[in-house]
């Protein structure tokens, strides 16, 4: 499909988001004959929640967006995006975690440092919500690291048919105990060197995490091709928020080498689902090292 050809809701978003122009390609190759898949096997009489998993940078909330527009524009599915990123709990509650479990969890990012109940409760509302009623969409600001206020909410208008609900460690499950004695990074060696921080992480997926993964029936992967494209695509991440926001000067965006340390707070969980996830889920895009999707495989097409 050429420029010309696109739908004006895809032209303003690939400007928007400053996408190659061969991101056209893969929204024909691989994003339209997924809403078609959704669509075509979605229950007609309740809501479906579909989860999206893919290391950070990936591109998650690229895909969960185009989603959301062809499952619209095509199909008259109603759709909701949910982002585990807005479900981080508030900085002043981290600060309570960080003083009282572990200072590792200030840090957003690992089980343990999201407001489990609030997602449990939104995706039950958003499956139970009616034509005439509407959501609000929790929103997380990166740049300044808290929780918007709700005045600046997502209004989201009912019904849901389908929720796809992503994130970096959706679907993600609990290790056994032993495989958690050793540091596998300087983070871990050096700030959690009792395995105390690693080990709540591992108990929250045990259990609150467990119960808000639960209604997930169907599991999309955006497959890196391994750890080390990670820290170059969140350092692009954060690249774009640098760019996006007006808060250039703050002291919650991060330089590289912060990038860099952040991300060691995710590599166990990651590196454990770059491995296990594969055979886990429903449909898996394989991403090669310069971002751009290179296959697809669908358990049941």
């Amino acid at each position: 499909m050429s420029q010309s050809q696109l739908p004006q809701q895809f032209k303003s978003f690939i400007e928007k988001h400053k996408l190659p122009a061969t991101f056209t390609d893969t929204i024909d190759e691989y994003y339209h004959p997924l809403a078609q898949w959704i669509n075509s096997h979605r229950p007609q009489d309740r809501t479906w929640i579909i989860g999206l998993n893919g290391a950070q940078g990936t591109g998650k909330s690229t895909l969960s967006a185009v989603l959301k527009i062809i499952l619209e524009a095509d199909y008259n599915c109603s759709t909701a995006v949910i982002s585990l990123d807005d479900l981080y709990l508030p900085r002043e509650d981290r600060k309570v975690l960080a003083q009282t479990i572990h200072p590792l969890l200030q840090t957003r990012g690992v089980p343990g440092t999201h407001d489990t109940e609030l997602g449990i409760h939104l995706l039950d509302t958003l499956c139970k919500l009616q034509a005439n009623q509407s959501v609000s969409l929790p929103r997380f600001d990166k740049a300044g690291d808290d929780r918007l206020p709700e005045t600046n909410w997502a209004l989201f208008k009912g019904p849901a048919q389908v929720i796809i609900f992503e994130g970096w460690c959706i679907g993600s499950t609990a290790s056994p105990e032993q495989a958690l004695v050793d540091p596998i990074n300087t983070l871990e060696a050096k700030e959690d060197s009792d395995g105390k921080w690693r080990r709540y992480v591992n108990h929250q997926l045990q259990t609150g995490y467990k119960q808000l993964f639960a209604p997930i029936e169907k599991t999309i992967l955006l497959q890196a091709p391994g750890f080390d494209c990670i820290h170059r695509w969140r350092w692009e991440q954060e690249q774009k928020l640098i760019a996006n926001t007006n808060q250039a000067g703050s002291t919650q965006i991060m330089d590289e080498a912060d990038i860099r340390h952040f991300i060691q707070h995710f590599e166990r969980l990651t590196r454990q689902n770059l491995r296990q996830l594969p055979a886990l889920a429903d449909i898996v895009l394989s991403l090669n090292s310069e971002h751009h999707i290179i296959d697809s495989h669908y358990k049941n097409p």
